[in-house]
């Protein structure tokens, strides 16, 4: 089994994605350009005896035959609505292409940004000793990256947003991360996730720390016995040893209570997903 390896059936549902109407046309549109691009990139390097870049050297290194991979599996992804896992074989097979040929495609394409792929392995029955596992076809999914869109022609990048466009986005991000820190924990919880059974049970937490922090600012400990008439002095100095003692057990306690509801408080920024926490 490689490394890395998922097994197959856990996420293929949340790996896979549609392409819409005219995405498969326009990853393999720009894949030749790329190729173009890589060719050029190449001669003129050459002529002017500099080394490419990290991105310059992995167009450079993109063949007709990775664009001929692509392609094919592109085709697949239109024809089955995303879910892309054909073997070396199969491929080989398409494309008239070898396995190594194959190999060394897949990971120029993968580098670039054109494909995403996981490793997957499956459950084998066997009897007596052995492996219970085996490698299996590995999952894709095809994706335009940005980082090559420079390289484009004009007419193929997407048209620049305009600044007042820039500006109301800035606005909302601000106002929104503005909101969410003037949330308790309950209502964090239904505010970053709408419905469904994690927001109720996030929503239950963040009510008990709600009620753990109220109960913690409304209802103090006070240090009782802080001064003793039968002494001159106020405070812990002059105090009876039994009297010290009770304080002393009294302030760990207050510690522990505080370390308790530092760790619960930091709910809040758990309970933001990945892309909720940038705001």
């Amino acid at each position: 089994m490689l490394r890395d390896s998922v097994e197959a059936g856990t996420f293929e549902e949340v790996f896979f994605a549609t392409p819409a109407k005219g995405e498969t046309d326009t990853i393999l549109r720009a894949a030749r350009r790329a190729l173009d691009a890589g060719r050029r990139l190449r001669r003129d390097a050459r002529a002017e005896g500099r080394s490419l870049t990290g991105l310059e050297g992995q167009l450079a290194a993109l063949t007709s035959g990775a664009v001929r991979v692509l392609e094919e599996i592109l085709t697949l992804a239109r024809l089955n609505a995303g879910r892309v896992y054909p073997s070396y074989d199969y491929l080989a097979e398409a494309t008239s292409l070898g396995r190594a040929t194959i190999a060394r495609a897949l990971h120029v394409l993968d580098a670039i940004g054109f494909i995403v792929r996981q490793r997957r392995f499956k459950r084998v029955e066997a009897q007596g000793p052995g492996p219970r596992y085996e490698q299996t076809s590995n999952v894709y999914r095809a994706h335009l990256p940005n980082r090559i869109l420079r390289y484009l022609p004009r007419w193929m990048r997407p048209a620049p947003l305009p600044d007042d466009m820039l500006q109301r986005e800035a606005d909302r991000v601000e106002d929104t991360r503005a909101m969410l820190a003037g949330l308790d924990c309950r209502d964090l919880a239904h505010a970053v996730i709408v419905d469904g059974p994690l927001a109720k049970i996030l929503a239950k937490l963040g009510a008990a720390v709600d009620d753990r922090e109220r109960e913690y600012h409304d209802d103090p400990q006070p240090l009782t016995n802080s001064y003793d008439p039968g002494f001159k002095r106020v405070g812990l100095a002059g105090q009876h040893p039994h009297l010290t003692a009770s304080l002393g057990e009294r302030t760990e306690n207050h510690q522990h209570h505080a370390k308790t509801h530092g760790q619960e408080c930091r709910l809040r920024r758990h309970m933001l997903p990945t892309g909720a926490r940038g705001f």
